[in-house]
C-alpha cells in the first residue's frame, strides 16, 4: 500500500478549499481508508476545524516538519475521527516561506519529509494556503495530483489558469508525475441561475475532469468548523454530508481504477522484460 497524495489547491480564497480538505478526508476515513491530512496553511483552519488548538503544537507542527526540526512520526496526531490523522499548522509556517528561500532543494522539503510514512496511509490530503508561494510549491511537488475547489460564481475561473500554469511549471521542473485529479464545484446555489450557468460552462471546458459531486451552499457546512467537527459529525444527514460522502466515493473509485491500470501496466512491462530476457538467453 502506498498513499495517494492529493493537494487541495486554489490561490483564490473563500472557495471552500479547507472545507473540502476536512470533509473529503473525513469521508474517505468513513470508507475505512487510512487518511493523513496535512495542514499547510498558516491560518490553520483545517486544524481548528478538527478541534485542534495550534498553540498546543508549537514544537510539533507542519513548520517543524518542513524545516527538518521534527520527523514526520513526531508531528502526526490523532483526531476524533477514526483512521484520520493530522499534521497541525501553526502561524510559524509564515516564517517558513522566508526561511526556505535560501535553502537548497527548498521545493522538495515536504516530499522528503512525507516519504517515511507513504506506505502507512491510503491517502495523504494536503490543504494548501490561498497563494502560489513556497508552501504551495512544496505541496504540489510532494503530490501525485491536485484537486481544485471552484466556487459557482461569476469569477469562478479567475486565477484557475494561473494555478494550472504554475502546476505545469512544477510538472516540468520538479514533479513530472503531477496531474490534475479533478475540479470540485462548491457553494452551488440551486436557486441561482448564475450557478447553473457557471457549472455548465466549467463542465463544457473541462469535461470529465469535473467531479459529478457538487457541493452546495449550506449553512450546516459553515457552522461545523466553529464546533471543531466535520460535517459528518455535526449533521450527518445534511445535504453537505451527503455530497462529501459522494465526492469521497467518486474519488476513491477513480483512484482504484488508476491503481488497477497501473498494476496492469507493471505486469505488462514485467512480462515484456521477461520475454526479452528469455529471447536473449535463447539467442
Amino acid at each position: 500500500m502506498r498513499a495517494k497524495t492529493i493537494c487541495i489547491a486554489n490561490q483564490k480564497g473563500g472557495v471552500g478549499k479547507t472545507t473540502t480538505s476536512i470533509n473529503l478526508s473525513a469521508s474517505l476515513a468513513e470508507l475505512g481508508r487510512q487518511v493523513l491530512l496535512v495542514d499547510m496553511d498558516p491560518q490553520g483552519n483545517a486544524s481548528s476545524g478538527l478541534g485542534m488548538k495550534s498553540h498546543e503544537y508549537q514544537d510539533k507542527s507542519a513548520y517543524e516538519l518542513l524545516m527538518g526540526i521534527q520527523d514526520i512520526q513526531n508531528v502526526v496526531v490523532s483526531t476524533h475521527v477514526n483512521t484520520l490523522k493530522l499534521v497541525v499548522a501553526t502561524p510559524d509556517l509564515v516564517g517558513a516561506e522566508i526561511e526556505l528561500v535560501s535553502v537548497n532543494d527548498r521545493a522538495f522539503k515536504l516530499r522528503e519529509a512525507l516519504r517515511p510514512i507513504k506506505d502507512h496511509f491510503d491517502y495523504i490530503i494536503i490543504d494548501c494556503p490561498p497563494s502560489l508561494g513556497l508552501l504551495t510549491l512544496n505541496s504540489l511537488s510532494a503530490a501525485d495530483s491536485f484537486i481544485v475547489p471552484l466556487q459557482c460564481e461569476y469569477y469562478a475561473l479567475e486565477g484557475l489558469s494561473q494555478l494550472l500554469n504554475t502546476a505545469g511549471i512544477i510538472k516540468k521542473n520538479q514533479n513530472p508525475n503531477l496531474k490534475i485529479e479533478g475540479i470540485v464545484l462548491t457553494m452551488f446555489d440551486t436557486r441561482n441561475n448564475l450557478s447553473h450557468q457557471v457549472m455548465s460552462e466549467i463542465r463544457t471546458h473541462f469535461g470529465d475532469k469535473v467531479f459529478n459531486s457538487v457541493i452546495p451552499r449550506n449553512v450546516r457546512l459553515s457552522e461545523a468548523p466553529s464546533h471543531g467537527r466535520t460535517i459528518l459529525e455535526y449533521d450527518s444527514k445534511s445535504v453537505g454530508s451527503t455530497r462529501y460522502r459522494e465526492l469521497a466515493a467518486e474519488l476513491d473509485q477513480r483512484v482504484s481504477i488508476q491503481n488497477i491500470n497501473l498494476d496492469s501496466h507493471i505486469m505488462d512491462t514485467l512480462a515484456m522484460t521477461t520475454h526479452q530476457e528469455a529471447t536473449d538467453v535463447q539467442s
